[in-house]
C-alpha cells in the first residue's frame, strides 16, 4: 500500500499551523502558517518542497485560509490526502484517546469549552472549516490532554469540596500530552527498551512548560493542571503561585479577576521576573552580559523544573532516563546544565561536550560515565497526530 498522508491542524483564534505529513517521510511535505485571521493583515506562509511563499488574506477567516489551503496541500500530496488530524487542547474526561469526528465528539468538544475558554472554540473554528470543505475526508480529533487520562485519582485530585469535581470537573488534566508521548516513545527506541517496560521524566520546555512522568507508556503525574498556569515558570506564564495571591491581589490592589488572570497568564514568567523579554536565547544573551534580571530569572526557571522533576520521581518504580525537548528543552545547554546540577540526588550527571552539541534539531544521549541516561530528543507533535490520525482510519 502507498506511504498516505495526512493534513494536521493546530487552529488558534486568529491562526492556523498546519503540516502535511507523509507516514514513510520524516520532513514534512507541506508546512507553514495562516496568522492574523479575520484582519486586513490576514496572511498564508507556506513552504515545501518547492521553496516558501505566501499569499495575502484580506478579511479572511479560518474557511478562507482552508479554502487557500486545502488546494496546496492536495498539490503537495500528489492528488492523495488521505485524511485531516485536528489538534484538540482539552478533551475533558470524555476522551481518553484520539477520536474521529462524528456529531457527537463535536459536540462534546463543544461542551468542554468553558475548560479551555480559548483553545476548543478556536479548534472548533478550524474543525467546522474543514468539514464543511471536505465532508468526504476522514478527520480526527488528537486531544492533548488525553495522554494525562492515565492519571491515578490520587495524583489528578485536588484537595477541594468533592462537588466541584463531580459537578464542575474541577481536577488536574495536565497538557502536552502529545509531545511527552511521543518524545518517551521516541526515548524508548533510542535506548533500546519496551515503550511496556521503561520509565521516564520528562520535560517539555518551550513558552509553555511542563514535566511528566511516564511508566510503561502511560502517565503517572504531569505538572499542569486544570489549566496550563499551574506547574513550572514559563515565558509569560507564572506556573504555581500561593493560591491566596488572587485573594491578596483583590483586597490590597484591588484588581479584578480579569486583571489578576491577565499578570499570570500575560505578564509573569520569564517576562515578569527578568523585565526583559520571554524568549529564553534573549535571557541568556542578556545574561552573558550581566543582566540582573535575566540572571534570576534563568536561576529561577531550573531551579523550580528541577523541583518539578523531583517530585514527579514520586510516581515511578525506577529512572530510565531523563528527557528534555521543546524548543528551549532541545535549544538550551546552559538550561540542561543548570537543571540537572539541581538533581544529585539522582546521580545525573552531563557530558558537556554532548550537552553542548545538542542543538538545532540533534536528538543525542548528553550523560556522562555512569549517569542515568539524560536524553535531548526533539518533538514531533504533528507527526504523532498525524500517526493516531492514520491509526483510526481503515487500512
Amino acid at each position: 500500500m502507498p506511504a498516505r498522508n495526512i493534513l494536521v491542524i493546530n487552529c488558534g483564534s486568529s491562526s492556523i499551523k498546519f503540516a502535511l505529513v507523509n507516514e514513510a517521510r520524516e520532513a514534512f511535505i507541506l508546512s507553514g502558517l495562516a496568522e492574523r485571521l479575520g484582519t486586513a493583515e490576514a496572511v498564508l506562509h507556506w513552504q515545501g518542497d518547492a521553496g516558501q511563499d505566501s499569499r495575502p488574506l484580506p478579511g479572511g477567516d479560518h474557511r478562507a485560509a482552508l479554502a487557500l489551503l486545502l488546494p496546496l496541500v492536495q498539490e503537495a500530496a500528489g492528488g492523495t490526502l488521505h485524511g485531516i488530524g485536528h489538534r484538540v487542547v482539552h478533551g475533558g474526561e470524555q476522551f481518553t484517546a484520539a477520536r474521529r469526528l462524528e456529531p457527537e465528539v463535536i459536540a462534546a468538544i463543544r461542551a468542554i469549552a468553558p475548560l479551555a475558554p480559548l483553545h476548543n472554540p478556536a479548534s472548533l473554528h478550524g474543525i467546522e472549516a474543514a468539514l464543511s470543505l471536505h465532508p468526504q475526508l476522514p478527520q480526527v480529533a488528537v486531544f492533548d490532554t488525553a495522554f494525562h487520562q492515565s492519571l491515578p485519582e490520587h495524583a489528578y485530585r485536588y484537595a477541594v469540596p468533592d462537588s466541584l469535581y463531580r459537578q464542575h470537573g474541577v481536577r488536574r488534566y495536565g497538557f502536552h500530552g502529545t509531545s511527552h508521548r511521543y518524545v518517551s516513545q521516541r526515548a524508548a527506541q533510542m535506548s533500546e527498551l519496551a515503550v511496556g517496560a521503561s520509565s521516564w521524566l520528562s520535560a517539555h520546555l518551550g513558552n509553555g512548560c511542563s514535566t511528566c512522568a511516564i511508566v510503561a507508556g502511560q502517565s503517572r503525574d504531569t505538572s499542569m493542571g486544570l489549566t496550563p498556569l499551574e506547574g513550572l515558570m514559563m515565558g509569560t506564564r507564572s506556573g504555581d503561585v500561593d493560591p491566596n495571591l488572587h485573594g491578596h491581589l483583590a483586597r490590597t490592589l484591588g484588581w479584578s479577576l480579569e486583571r489578576i488572570d491577565q499578570l499570570l497568564n500575560k505578564e509573569s514568567g520569564l517576562l515578569g521576573l527578568s523585565g526583559l523579554s520571554n524568549d529564553m536565547r534573549s535571557l541568556e544573551q542578556a545574561r552573558a552580559q550581566g543582566h540582573a534580571g535575566a540572571t534570576l530569572a534563568i536561576e529561577v526557571f531550573c531551579y523550580r523544573l528541577a523541583k518539578s522533576l523531583a517530585a514527579m520521581s514520586c510516581a515511578l518504580p525506577r529512572l530510565d532516563g531523563l528527557i528534555f525537548t521543546g524548543g528551549i528543552g532541545e535549544n538550551s545547554p546552559l538550561i540542561r546544565s543548570k537543571t540537572v546540577a539541581h538533581l544529585k540526588l539522582f546521580n545525573l550527571a552531563l557530558d558537556e561536550t554532548a550537552n553542548a552539541a545538542c542543538i538545532r534539531g540533534a536528538t543525542g544521549a548528553i550523560h556522562g560515565p555512569g549517569s542515568p541516561r539524560v536524553l535531548v530528543v526533539p518533538t514531533n507533535e504533528e507527526r504523532q497526530i498525524a500517526l493516531d490520525t492514520l491509526a483510526l482510519l481503515n487500512p
